[in-house]
């Protein structure tokens, strides 16, 4: 089990990594447009791809 979490985890890292790394000015856009976003629209943010992230799981496990 905490196998498979750290194999989760170490592929979050590298997925988060592509974007700066292929793409160092859009991402950095992307976040100076999310530091203008509400509290209550970054927590929507945050739970859609959340459940994105569940319903995946569910999906293809």
């Amino acid at each position: 089990m905490s196998s498979t979490i750290l194999l989760a985890f170490a592929l979050m890292l590298v997925l988060e990594g592509l974007m700066p790394f292929i793409a160092p000015a859009a991402w950095r856009e992307t976040f100076r447009r999310l530091i203008q976003f509400s509290d209550g629209q970054l927590r929507f943010v945050g739970l859609t791809s959340m459940l994105i992230g569940l319903i995946l799981l569910m999906l293809f496990s």
